[in-house]
């Protein structure tokens, strides 16, 4: 058995997964690994570029695709004993990206960890404040004892860069109602079980998304549904995102007028404010007709 399975799950990703497997097989001081590539129905040779590299290939029909489910079906796939999942848009920073997330399983008690997300080049405002509010340069060890003082933050994790141990994945599994935010599902099912889960910015990909206002909105409309899915929103984490929440507006503010970058200010601040407003809604939903709840969500969770 390999000690380490690094999972990447993939569609049409011929642009980025030569950088990222590059970046895998840098990794220095890490031990074996294996690389399991499962692909949903890639047609731009993202396969072809793929099976350049010594990784293991897997692939299912595109429709069959499902956040929870398929990353599911990864961890049953690898054969190690600690599963490492890494988006394909998502490449290690540095050649000891893999040790420096692995390191934390010294502890018994750790059950996952995960890394940090440093945005890349020409990435927007929002995303580069967003990922600095989310993922700092402290590590963070998530535990009962920390739940209060973490709030929100308790039961993030990102499984873009995350590692797990396979008999706590085997004992929780990502929750297959979920159809999005799988990583939400079972970071809170680790962490009920008495597991520990670790931030590690030493462990660091550069990777963000460019978004447009209307899809922040209804990315966050299905993360406010998600949580009170979850019975995760509660006045701890209500408190400490409306505090972060304000210390970014406030911030933003403060730039305006004071860069050649004003527009930038202004187009974030309108992001931000429909990312609130996507929140709320999400958070409200059961007092909203079934057709706009449709129309709302970015991942058609009421489908």
């Amino acid at each position: 058995m390999n000690k380490v399975s690094i999972l990447i799950l993939c569609k049409n990703e011929a642009a980025n997964m030569g950088p990222c497997l590059d970046a895998v097989f840098a990794q220095k001081e890490a031990g074996e690994f294996e690389v399991l590539v499962l692909d949903s129905g890639s047609t731009d040779g993202t396969l072809e570029i793929t099976r350049k590299y010594p990784v293991r290939v897997e692939t299912i029909p595109a429709g069959t695709f499902h956040h929870s489910r398929t990353r599911n079906l990864a961890a049953e796939l690898a054969s190690g004993d600690t599963l490492v999942y890494l988006a394909a848009d998502a490449f290690p920073a540095t050649e000891y990206w893999l040790k420096a997330l692995l390191e934390n399983f010294a502890d018994a008690s750790v059950g996952a960890v995960y890394g940090r997300h440093l945005p890349k080049p020409g990435a927007s405002l929002e995303r580069e404040d967003a990922l600095s509010a989310v993922y700092g340069e402290t590590r963070l060890v998530k535990e009962a004892a920390t739940r209060g003082k973490l709030g929100y933050r308790y039961y993030h994790m990102s499984t873009v860069n995350a590692a797990i141990r396979r008999g706590v994945w085997a004992a929780t599994r990502f929750p297959e109602e979920l159809k999005v935010f799988e990583d939400l599902g079972i970071a809170k099912k680790i962490l009920e079980s008495g597991w520990k889960i670790v931030y590690e910015p030493r462990a660091t990909v550069f990777h963000s998304h460019t978004h447009t206002t209307t899809g922040l909105f209804k990315r966050y409309f299905d993360i406010g549904y998600t949580l009170r899915q979850l019975g995760i929103w509660n006045d701890g984490t209500r408190g400490s995102l409306v505090k972060d929440a304000w210390k970014l507006f406030r911030g933003k503010f403060a730039r305006l007028g004071k860069s050649a970058g004003g527009g930038k200010v202004r187009t974030s601040l309108g992001q931000d404010l429909a990312k609130s407003a996507g929140l709320f809604l999400g958070l409200n939903e059961k007092f909203l007709p079934l057709a706009l709840k449709r129309r709302m969500s970015a991942f058609r969770v009421y489908e």
